[in-house]
Formats: structure tokens, C-alpha cells, sequence
């Protein structure tokens, strides 16, 4: 059995004027797959074993190549719109025919030239190979094995009001909550990421940082938002006037001492005679 938009090892049975097919080592004179004569390397015998790569070609049959693509099922890439026409685009994935994306699965009008996260899957209406920046619909929300306090890789690929929903090592999806970015991150960012807590109904809340941070206290919080408003830099030390901490920060000089202790024992900032600056 053949799975489109999946690598598999299989056994050469047979060399013909188109190719070579493979299949199981037992498999039938029916159950195999061809591997046209561009992808054949000089030295290959029948009964050598290949890893190929399964897709369909321009007719829609199973094919197989010894082309590395950019993408398979259960995998995202960004991928680069090679057209667009009346039916969706057709993204460059490294292989001959392009990957599809219809309209009914955009989230924004894709234009030629640009790059997006998406990921694929197969349409089990018109068994063809179809690529999603639909990201979430794609992501295992069941059988989760992640820790709490777990770092983890992530992938922004959304914002919504209530925060960035990522990708966690390319097959859960989470939420890093916006009241919890304590510096810049955009759609697009690859960083690590530590898992706060997992829900029964599978939903996963992230932190940008390991979790003592994230629990830090108010007034902490205040000061890394301040400093993530300036570009890391804020003009203040544990020698400024206390007038000046409350014009800009609206908290006394000893909670301000106090907060910005905590952040330097966090290794979050480091103190200098007239600024304080963020480390994250």
C-alpha cells in the first residue's frame, strides 16, 4: 500500500522502458509503484532496497521520486507561491508538479513570489496531496506527552486578541497568552518555548519563558513591558530620583528596587549606572 505525501523503503522488482517499479518484497505484479527513469542511478539492481518519496503525478497517479520535497504529511514548510489562478495557488515544494492550496483553505489572499507556513494533507474527496496555512486544523491535540516546565520549539503562526497561537514541536498546537510577552515576536518567529499547563480538552497554555519568569510578580511584569515598549533599554537605575521612576512607571523607588533585584537574580536584566536593560 502506497501512501501519497509519505516516504516508504521499498524493493526494486523490475526495470522497464519508463522506469523502474517497485514494491514489498512479496508484492504482486499490480501492487507497485513506479520510479521513472530520471529519478534511476546508475548501479541500482532489481531486489536493491530505495527510500522514496510518494506523490501523484500530473495525472493523479501514485508515483515515486528520489527528490527530497520541502514538505510531507504531518510536516510544514514555508513554501513559496510559484502561480495563482481562478481555482487556488500552487506552491513550490521542490517536486515537478505543485503543491495545491484552494481558496476554501486560504486565510489570506496568497500572491506570487511570497512565502507561507502551511502544512499538507490528503483530501480524501479528490485523493489528491493539498496544502493549508490552516495550521491548527492539522495539529494532534490528543495524545500529548509534554511536560509541564518542558522546553519546547515553537512556531508563531497566528495572532488573535488573546494572544499567539503556536506550533509546538511541529504537532500540537498552544497559546502564549498576550499579557505574557514580555518582548517583540511576530507570525513567522521559530524560538523556544516552555509548556505551562496542558487541559483535559487538550488545549496548551505556553510560556516564552521558563516558567519562574513566567510567574514572576506585578511590578516585575510592569518593568519588562516597559523595557519591551523601548527596544530592551529603560533610562532608569536603583540611583534614579524616585519622581522619575513614578512619571515613567507609576510604582514607588523601593518597589522599583525591589522588582528590578528580583529581575536581576532571573538574569532577565542587567543594571547600569543610568539604564537597565533587558536580556531576554
Amino acid at each position: 500500500m502506497f501512501h501519497p505525501g509519505e516516504y516508504t523503503t521499498l524493493t526494486i522488482h523490475r526495470f522497464t522502458s519508463v522506469g523502474a517499479y517497485l514494491g514489498e518484497p512479496d508484492a504482486g505484479y499490480e501492487d507497485v509503484i513506479l520510479l521513472p527513469n530520471k529519478y534511476l542511478k546508475p548501479g541500482m539492481h532489481e531486489g536493491d532496497e530505495l527510500t522514496v518519496f510518494v506523490y501523484l503525478d500530473m495525472e493523479e497517479r501514485p508515483v515515486a521520486t528520489t527528490q527530497i520535497p520541502l514538505i510531507s504529511i504531518g510536516k510544514f514548510a514555508w513554501l513559496e507561491v510559484h502561480s495563482v489562478n481562478r481555482i487556488g495557488a500552487f506552491l513550490d515544494w521542490g517536486l515537478e508538479k505543485h503543491l495545491f492550496v484552494p481558496y476554501g483553505e486560504m486565510v489570506q489572499q496568497m500572491e506570487v513570489g511570497e512565502k507561507y507556513l502551511v502544512g499538507m494533507y490528503l483530501d480524501e474527496k479528490s485523493e489528491r496531496l493539498v496544502g493549508t496555512p490552516r495550521i491548527g486544523k492539522l495539529l494532534d491535540q490528543s495524545n500529548i506527552d509534554l511536560r509541564v516546565g518542558e522546553e519546547v520549539e515553537l512556531v508563531v503562526y497566528n495572532e488573535t486578541d488573546l494572544g499567539f497561537q503556536v506550533m509546538i514541536n511541529q504537532k500540537h498546537g498552544g497559546l502564549v497568552y498576550q499579557n505574557e510577552v514580555f518582548r517583540p515576536i511576530e507570525v513567522g518567529d521559530l524560538t523556544k518555548g516552555y509548556i505551562k499547563q496542558v487541559r483535559e480538552d487538550g488545549k496548551i497554555d505556553v510560556s516564552l519563558e521558563p516558567l519562574g519568569v513566567a510567574s514572576i510578580e506585578p511590578n516585575s511584569r510592569k518593568i519588562l513591558d516597559a523595557l519591551n515598549r523601548n527596544g530592551g533599554v529603560l533610562k532608569l537605575s536603583d540611583k534614579s530620583a524616585p519622581e522619575d521612576i513614578e512619571r515613567e512607571l507609576h510604582m514607588s523607588k523601593k518597589l522599583f528596587k525591589k522588582a528590578i533585584g528580583g529581575l536581576y537574580k532571573q538574569k532577565l536584566i542587567t543594571i547600569e549606572k543610568d539604564e537597565i536593560r533587558s536580556v531576554v
